[in-house]
């Protein structure tokens, strides 16, 4: 029997300043292959070349990534600001309505940062573009040497920074059998208004979101504010995560037979 296959989102690149390239951070794409058993396919982040409908008639599954690039605000009928840049307006334009297709046709979604943002758009709700600027939140972005530079080494960059509390008997706490984890961050965006077919299970200890679900999709329809592609195969979070995502891409292969 072959293997699933699971979706992977690219982003939008220049490459040597001149050629346009869909791009994917391969911690995404060794995360699937080795922890959900299923076969990695990346897809271009741009409606001009990705077709939503041919695409969920090939897959059985989605990851949304993190990306450098925000969610643009024009989505949540808020104004853009060049301090905020830079935006990926083609992968918006696929993601938004991907999203919904997969909820609606019981397609497993697994949004990780970006994606789980472009989650809680798509429902409705909106973004900060600097969850930091809050009053009484903590500075979510990866951590900087003192020269204002991004710090050389990834295991301080991706290293557990907060705990989440997890919704009791929410899908995260049974599915984690804990109700408070520890999770990495790296974000500026965060969710500022929920959005109404949302439910947030997580919620860091500064009130960020950190972990959502999809209110009627049938099957598995998760976000996570933090990087769960970084470490799964140590980490027990974010492998229990994978895993499960790699279940519910199963289930639906098998069904769809």
């Amino acid at each position: 029997m072959t293997k699933p296959v699971i979706g992977v989102i690219g982003n939008s690149y220049t490459v040597e300043n001149r050629f346009a390239a869909q791009l994917v951070g391969e911690s995404n794409l060794q995360a699937i292959a080795e922890l959900t058993d299923a076969l990695p396919l990346m897809f271009a982040g741009n409606p001009k070349i990705t077709d939503i409908g041919t695409l969920l008639s090939i897959v059985d599954g989605i990851l949304l990534t993190g990306a450098r690039a925000n969610v643009h605000p024009r989505n949540f009928k808020t104004e853009p600001h060049v301090a905020h840049e830079p935006y990926d307006e083609n992968r918006d334009a696929v993601a938004l309505p991907l999203i919904d297709a997969c909820v609606a046709r019981g397609i497993p979604v697994f949004g990780i940062c970006r994606g789980f943002q472009e989650m809680n758009v798509a429902a409705g709700g909106s973004l900060h573009p600097e969850i930091r600027d809050l009053p009484g939140r903590i500075n979510h972005r990866m951590p900087r040497l003192e020269t204002g530079e991004i710090h050389p080494d990834p295991a301080v960059i991706f290293a557990d920074r907060h705990d989440v509390q997890l919704m009791p008997g929410g899908t995260f706490a049974k599915l984690l059998g804990k109700e408070t984890i520890r999770v990495n961050s790296l974000h500026g965006q965060g969710v500022l208004q929920l959005g109404e077919r949302i439910i947030a299970e997580g919620v860091a200890e500064d009130g960020t979101i950190e972990a959502i679900r999809f209110k009627e999709a049938q099957g598995f329809a998760l976000g996570v504010q933090w990087h769960a592609e970084y470490d799964p195969q140590v980490n027990p979070i974010n492998r229990t995560l994978f895993q499960a995502f790699g279940e519910a891409v199963r289930s639906r292969k098998k069904a769809a037979a």
